[in-house]
Order: structure tokens, then C-alpha cells, then sequence
């Protein structure tokens, strides 16, 4: 009874306002009502905050509360749409974008997630650690290890190496490509700066700690890499000089230890590669690769990674698509970015066919790992599209 003459002053009220005003009275009052019970529409409260939102920042706060809200009474592609909101909005709001990107995450939206990231970086003029780090999970995720490796070096830098959770992260791209020696050291770092980091202590566990032992991919051949302790001092200096981004000193510390060891060792000659290569010193960045490959490609099967990367920039198709297949076939399932990538330099050889294998296998892929995209269906759409015109 009590509820039933609430509603009743409310709407009596409304009748002795002049028509304009009553119209705007009668409105706001069924937005705040919605049943019986006088259960506020939350949602309806939070899109009129939304367009009374005088600043960029608090309306891009709420439109995330909005999309959480929606997301978790099971509306997920109308809380997309609310991110898409923001997404567009060229609102300057470094804050904003950096949760934008949590909340893509948690949608499963990853792509979308990546370039709210950057626009959050891109706004804080590089100096956000947090969405460097957030981004590099995504981009290890999604299996582009040298762009998550970035991102947690710059996360690191920003934060003067004494952020563990990029340490932690860090190490898991060194794992991911075999160096499980350096893994080893950014797990190190962050259970020093963090000792209760439970992930990092589990981790370090699993591949030891010997830190004068470099060692290779457990995939292959389990004897681990030794060097003596003069040639493995210049082995950290190199790194050391290359994570803070000097690189032609890392060049010359990575010679010096290669001349003490008859020019092979090979973590050492496929880390100098690397270098070389941010360096754009292509001839010399091959010739070490391609040493590597030929004696410890299955213990580093990263090297043919790198390979085709490098022979697909100097347009030598063929071998960039052989040594992507070489890539895949070493780490399948594992990796689905290595699946797009030949993809990708099939198409470019007009074999049509073979590049929709490679993203079924893909998509395929996604989809037990729970991670699949509209943009793979999308290109798969094209690429049978174009595959039967081909016919």
C-alpha cells in the first residue's frame, strides 16, 4: 500500500506542471521506475549520467561501468558497443583508454584491447607501464613475441627494471623462445623485488636456477649450453647494453664472446641476430641465423621464425614461406601467429588454397583456446572468396 501512494504523489505532481515540464517529469520519472518492487533500471541511471557527463574522462568512466554492468547481466555485445563508444571518441583520456583495453580484454576482444593499450600509451607519450606491460600479455598471448618482448622492456625501463609483474611477464617470452636462462634471470628479479610472487617462484622452479648455464629449449636436446665465466660475463653484458637499448655496444660484447668460442655459440649468435636486425644490418643478421638454424635449428626453432621474417622483407618469398612452414611444424599447436604469418606469404604467392588452410587451421585453433576473432572469419571469408574465383 505505502508503494502504491508513493507512485501516486509522484505522478499528481506531475499534472500540476505546465506541459513542457510535465513531459520532462513524466519521462524521468518511468526511467528511475520499472516495476513494482521500485527496483531502479541501473542501466537507464547510467546512460542519463552518460549524456549529462560534462567531461571526456568521467564519461568515458561511466560508459565502462555501463558495459561491465551490461556484460555481467549477460548483454555482452551491447557492452561492446559501449566500448566501441569510447573506442571512437578521440577523447584524451590515457586513464580511460588503459581500462578500455582491461575491458576488451575481459571480453574477449584482444585486437580491440591492443589498440586501446596503445592509445593510452600513445597519450601518456610513452610513459605508461602498467598499459606496456597489459599489452605485452596480449601480444605473448597472441604468440608475437618479439612485440611483447618490447613492451615488457619498456614497461621495465619506465619503471628503472623494479616492476615485477613485467619481470615475471618478460620471462615468460624468454621461455616462450627457448631462453630459459634469461627466464631464469627476470624470474630472479621479480621474486626480488616481489618475494611473494608465487608464479615467478614456480616458474624459476621448473627450469633451476644454475646461472652460469645457458639452456637450450627443453623440446630438444636436454644437455644444457655451458660457457666459461669470462665468455658468459660478456654474454650478460651484451644483454644488458641490448635491454637498454644500446645496441652497438650489445654488438660488440656478443663478437667478443663468439671470437673466444670459434665464432658459435648458439643463444649467442641468434641474440646478436636480433640486434643486427634492429640495427638493419640484414647480411650479417642472416649469416648468424642461418647458422643457427642449420646446427641447433630444432633445439631454437625460433631461428626459422626470424628467418622467414627476414627473407619475406627481402622479398624472397619461396624460402620465407618454407622456413614459416619449418616454424609452424616445430611449434604447432602452440603458436597461432606463425599460422597467420604463412598465411600471409602464401596469399602473396598466389597459392590461394594454401592460405586458407593455414587460417582454418588457425581458426580452428582459436577456437579451442576460446580466443576466436570475427577478423579471422572475416579473412577466411575473403581468402575462399578469392580462392574460387582463382578456380
Amino acid at each position: 500500500m505505502h508503494k502504491r501512494t508513493l507512485l501516486l504523489i509522484v505522478v499528481s505532481v506531475a499534472f500540476l506542471c505546465p506541459s513542457a515540464v510535465y513531459a520532462q517529469t513524466q519521462t524521468q520519472t518511468r526511467s528511475r521506475i520499472v516495476d513494482i518492487d521500485n527496483k531502479p533500471d541501473e542501466a537507464a541511471l547510467l546512460r542519463e549520467r552518460i549524456a549529462g557527463a560534462q567531461e571526456p574522462s568521467e564519461r568515458n568512466r561511466l560508459q565502462l561501468e555501463l558495459a561491465e554492468l551490461l556484460s555481467t547481466n549477460g548483454h555482452k555485445t551491447e557492452a561492446i558497443a559501449e566500448l566501441n563508444k569510447i573506442a571512437s571518441s578521440h577523447s584524451i583520456d590515457p586513464i580511460g583508454f588503459y581500462n578500455l583495453g582491461n575491458s576488451f580484454a575481459r571480453l574477449g576482444e584482444p585486437d580491440s584491447a591492443i589498440a586501446a593499450y596503445r592509445t593510452a600509451i600513445e597519450q601518456r607519450k610513452g610513459r605508461y607501464s602498467r598499459a606496456y606491460n597489459n599489452l605485452g600479455v596480449l601480444l605473448l598471448r597472441a604468440g608475437k613475441w618479439d612485440e611483447a618482448q618490447e613492451a615488457f622492456l619498456s614497461a621495465l625501463k619506465i619503471e628503472s627494471f623494479h616492476y615485477a609483474e613485467a619481470s615475471y611477464n618478460l620471462g615468460r617470452v624468454y621461455a616462450a623462445k627457448g631462453q630459459n636462462d634469461l627466464a631464469a634471470r627476470e624470474w630472479r628479479r621479480a621474486l626480488a623485488i616481489e618475494p611473494q610472487h608465487d608464479a615467478a617462484r614456480q616458474a624459476l622452479a621448473q627450469v633451476g636456477g644454475n646461472e652460469t648455464v645457458v639452456v637450450a629449449s627443453s623440446s630438444a636436446a636436454p644437455k644444457p649450453l655451458e660457457l666459461d665465466r669470462v665468455s658468459f660475463d660478456e654474454l650478460q653484458r651484451a644483454r644488458d647494453a641490448s635491454e637498454h637499448g644500446k645496441n652497438s655496444e650489445a654488438v660488440d660484447h656478443y663478437r667478443r664472446l663468439l671470437n673466444r668460442n670459434n665464432g658459435y655459440f648458439a643463444p649467442a649468435n641468434l641474440e646478436l641476430a636480433y640486434t643486427l636486425l634492429s640495427l638493419k644490418q640484414y647480411d650479417e643478421a642472416l649469416a648468424n641465423l642461418l647458422a643457427v638454424s642449420k646446427r641447433d635449428g630444432a633445439r631454437f626453432p625460433i631461428t626459422f621464425y626470424h628467418l622467414a621474417r627476414l627473407y619475406e622483407m627481402k622479398g624472397e618469398l619461396k624460402l620465407a614461406e618454407a622456413a614459416f612452414a619449418k616454424v609452424v611444424s616445430l611449434y604447432a599447436p602452440a603458436n597461432g601467429q606463425f599460422l597467420i604469418d604463412l598465411s600471409r606469404v602464401r596469399e602473396k604467392l598466389g597459392d590461394l588454397q594454401g592460405s586458407l588452410e593455414a587460417m582454418e587451421t588457425y581458426s580452428k585453433l582459436m577456437r579451442e583456446q576460446g580466443q576466436q576473432t570475427s577478423w579471422s572469419e572475416q579473412r577466411i571469408a575473403e581468402l575462399r572468396s578469392k580462392a574460387t574465383k582463382q578456380d
